[in-house]
């Protein structure tokens, strides 16, 4: 399991990447809490979390990943029962079951249900690298993320529904997906999307879907114009807020939409509103080179890597931390409809920034174990 390793291909350079995000995280967690008592604990918390994602990293960069593949029975039925438990006895918040409580932390098991999809996955598409690319081949990588993510859509959770949707299809695509599949799959996509729009814009109830989600669709689709303090109102401080910013920011902790608190969850969901007022544009493209230098590095490891497993554990890293970060900086910029999506290793959340760490970790190990060079 960790006989005989060799640190040479350890990237530090993936290392430092997440430690300077997680660590701007910190300082503008800490800024967006000012003066709030009752959150003043969460940027120490933070740190903890941090600290523990790096010691974490370190642990299962040690551990070949070919061990958690083979632990995948196990690990796959107790992430089901971890969300079969959340669905009847979880902490509810906007109408959905996402938290268990666990003295002063909430812990969020969905957030490590997406590492379990992708090690699923990626055990899967290993197991069947030499099968047809046929629609069986399809409906069995379906199958093994439809437990979890149906699970996840019962809290309800559709955002991360979209996460797990969106890392099965580009890893069905990166190993060969035919392209009638894809048309079957984009076509169907599109009929519930417009399903989906359409009937929350006529005021139909969705099953799946809590009110608050349907209206925030409907606000993004036809916002009102006159709707200032209603739904749109966090959108609209958050607009100013990165418009307040210009070039280089307001100054640190001197962001009048952010520390008069007219933006709302400034640490979480709108984190990157309140960085872009502070630290104004300079700040915003410094966390999107931070993102896409990690994102880089994982993509790296997946192309380097000794077999299919591997490459899909850190594709699907990849996928996981592009997608998240692309819709909460949409939805910061109202070019997205509101989620809650968090800003990978930026936003306030403790389960979120663990999983990410022990993600990364994953990626460590895959790159550790890549394949000799041949000559």
């Amino acid at each position: 399991m960790i006989r005989g390793i060799s640190w040479r291909n350890f990237d530090f350079i993936l290392l430092g990447a997440v430690t300077l995000a997680s660590a701007f995280g910190v300082v503008m967690i800490r800024s967006a809490i000012a003066g709030n008592e009752v959150l003043a604990v969460s940027a120490s918390r933070q740190v903890y979390f941090a600290l523990l994602g790096i010691v974490l990293i370190f642990i299962l960069a040690a551990i070949d990943y070919r061990y958690w593949l083979a632990l995948y029975r196990p690990i796959h039925l107790a992430i089901l029962g971890f969300l079969v438990t959340l669905t009847g006895f979880g902490q509810t918040a906007f109408g959905a079951q996402r938290w268990f409580q666990v003295g002063v932390l909430f812990l969020q098991p969905t957030e490590f249900a997406k590492i379990v999809a992708i090690i699923i996955l990626a055990r899967y598409f290993e197991s069947t690298r030499d099968h047809p690319r046929d629609l069986r081949w399809v409906i069995g990588a379906v199958l093994r993320a439809a437990w979890i993510i149906g699970l996840i859509l019962l809290q309800p959770n559709l955002s991360n529904v979209m996460v797990l949707s969106v890392i099965l299809g580009v890893m069905l695509f990166v190993n060969g997906i035919q392209i009638r599949h894809i048309m079957i799959a984009a076509g169907l996509g599109a009929l519930a999307l417009v399903t989906v729009i359409t009937l929350s814009v006529l005021g139909i109830r969705i099953p799946f879907l809590q009110a608050y989600q349907q209206e925030r669709i409907v606000n993004f689709v036809v916002p009102d114009p006159n709707d200032t303090y209603g739904n749109r109102y966090n959108v609209q401080q958050a607009l100013i807020a990165v418009g307040a910013g210009g070039l280089l920011g307001e100054g640190y902790g001197y962001g009048t939409q952010t520390q008069l608190r007219f933006l709302k969850v400034r640490h979480t969901d709108f984190i990157f509103a309140a960085s872009s007022e502070e630290f104004g544009l300079a700040g915003s493209l410094l966390i999107i080179l931070m993102l896409g230098v990690i994102i880089w590095r994982c993509i790296r490891a997946a192309q380097k890597a000794r077999d299919v497993a591997g490459s899909m554990l850190a594709l699907g890293v990849a996928t996981l931390i592009f997608f998240q970060g692309s819709v909460n900086i949409g939805m910061n910029l109202n070019v997205l409809p509101v989620s809650g999506l968090p800003l990978p290793f930026v936003s306030y959340g403790g389960s979120g920034l663990t999983a990410l760490m022990i993600c990364i970790g994953l990626v460590e190990s895959v790159a550790m174990r890549q394949k000799e060079l041949e000559f």
